[in-house]
């Protein structure tokens, strides 16, 4: 059987399927293209996937991308403890995983840009603050969830966590003030502080 193919660099949202390969101990090809050198608008890519966007997995037959995707189909079928174990902790997994992306992810790469990946002449400090602003609803929202447990299905780590954690962190890494929210706070140290996030990070 073929290996799993990861495309994408680990500085892009390829680092959250990075992280879910070495939680789950997979063996698999990394190819850490960029969009910044053209690769992944070569013929070869867009075979894989049309959208020109990082990452994307080839698994046998199986081309996928969206991240959060990718990690919720690695995750189911290679099960173990982070897998969904019934058809309400499915729910739940894809429930936390849109919502990082529709209620969290946007204004937080805003945050980031802003912060520090743009140039420092190219910074709008404004833009942070209405990043911050955005979010306050959202992340109290996952405080109160996590008031009376340490991750969201409960007491044990799974693909939800991982997929939100992708996300929320981008506001940590943007160095956002979340001492608002202790319980989310706690929870984000647990999830960044996992050997596998750190393994994949290089640390």
């Amino acid at each position: 059987m073929s290996k799993l193919q990861i495309h994408g660099a680990f500085n892009t949202r390829t680092s959250r399927v990075i992280w879910m390969a070495m939680e789950l101990g997979l063996d698999y090809d990394h190819n850490p293209i960029h969009y910044s050198d053209g690769s992944t608008r070569t013929p070869e890519f867009l075979a894989i996937n049309p959208n020109a966007t990082l990452p994307a997995i080839v698994d046998g037959d199986l081309c996928l991308w969206e991240s959060l995707a990718i990690n919720l189909y690695l995750a189911n079928k290679h099960g173990g403890d982070l897998a969904p174990k019934d058809t309400a902790e499915q729910g739940l997994a894809l429930q936390w995983s849109f919502w990082a992306t529709s209620e969290v992810e946007m204004a937080a790469l805003d945050a980031l840009k802003n912060r520090l990946l743009l140039p420092e002449g190219e910074r709008d400090a404004a833009v942070v603050d209405a990043a911050e602003k955005k979010l306050a609803k959202p992340l109290a929202v996952l405080d109160g969830v996590l008031a009376d447990r340490d991750y969201l299905f409960g007491d044990r780590f799974t693909v939800a966590d991982l997929n939100v954690s992708a996300v929320v962190g981008w506001a940590k890494i943007a160095k956002l003030d979340l001492s608002a929210w202790p319980n989310l706070t706690a929870w984000l140290d647990r999830c960044l502080g996992r050997p596998a996030f750190l393994k994949a990070r290089g640390n």
